[in-house]
């Protein structure tokens, strides 16, 4: 839809620019309705659904990110690239990035467990991403999703069996003190580079196309994941509705649209992203309870 639109309006994108839109897009922001939800009493399951399928967004949508970008965005069409390069570029950046992170992860947790000094192991938790990141730049396997497994790693292993509670306490203070910082940073970088933009009204209907499409896609994905799972599992009343309105754009999309290599649609691509990220924050992130409150605290009442 957004490449027949946006070729509609004059737009010289080809199927896989509009593919890379589509994975720079896909990861999303739990972490505002999930501080709704907390305070309207919304079943923990969907609120683990949530948070998980934001999990698992961001690290596939990162790699496929990577894999597309890598295919060539200024290609004005994907017609030179074989099946076989998609897959060996895929296989190399999601099974060397979960082989990395589990490593570095796994070897992290080692020396945590000789430790009991917050400051120091808060030190260990940083030197780990950077270490990760170095790595894997070398290595040309994907960074985000190594840090994504060492992460979870850390997270459900370590917290359990190499860190006190103290510990525990300062190092979930300390990510979410930073997650706060680095967000705010996109933002207004993502905020300067849309006032260097050259807007005009045809990038305005480009953007305007791009917000209900977004939308409309998000539905598809998950009424069409929620049906077939629904089959052998119950889903909360109102799942499709919260997860498909509640499926907020954030700090990932602004960095993945950051990170483009220079090309012709570089500037659409920026501004659609900025604009889908802002539509999801104030318009859905504003009208969220409600959305939760017509569909899903009725059954609950």
């Amino acid at each position: 839809m957004t490449y027949v639109g946006w070729h509609a309006l004059g737009f010289d994108v080809s199927w896989l620019q509009c593919l890379v839109f589509g994975a720079l897009i896909s990861p999303t922001d739990p972490i505002a309705v999930l501080s709704i939800l907390k305070t309207i009493a919304v079943p923990k399951a969907l609120q683990a659904k949530i948070a998980g399928e934001s999990l698992f967004n961001d690290g596939v949508g990162v790699v496929i990110f990577s894999v597309l970008v890598g295919l060539g965005l200024d290609a004005t069409s994907p017609g030179n690239v074989s099946v076989l390069m998609v897959v060996k570029l895929l296989l190399t950046e999601a099974v060397g990035g979960i082989a990395l992170g589990l490593l570095t992860g796994y070897l992290t947790f080692r020396v945590m467990r000789q430790v009991d000094e917050h400051n120091l192991e808060i030190l260990m938790t940083l030197s780990l991403v950077m270490t990760i990141s170095v790595i894997a730049i070398q290595l040309h396997v994907s960074g985000p999703l190594a840090v994504v497994v060492a992460g979870l790693f850390i997270g459900n292993h370590g917290t359990r069996f190499a860190m006190s509670v103290n510990t525990r306490k300062h190092i979930e203070t300390f990510w979410s003190l930073l997650d706060e910082i680095l967000n705010s940073v996109l933002f207004l970088i993502i905020g300067f580079e849309v006032v260097a933009l050259s807007l005009n009204g045809k990038i305005g209907l480009a953007v305007g196309l791009a917000i209900p499409v977004v939308l409309v896609a998000r539905f598809v994905s998950v009424a069409g994941s929620i049906t077939l799972l629904g089959l052998m599992r119950t889903f909360t009343r109102g799942a499709i509705p919260v997860l498909t309105w509640g499926g907020l754009r954030g700090g990932i999309s602004v960095a993945l649209a950051l990170s483009l290599p220079p090309s012709p649609v570089k500037e659409l691509l920026l501004a659609a992203t900025y604009g889908v990220v802002i539509f999801s924050i104030i318009i859905q992130g504003l009208t969220i309870e409600g959305v939760v409150r017509r569909t899903v605290l009725p059954e609950e009442g």
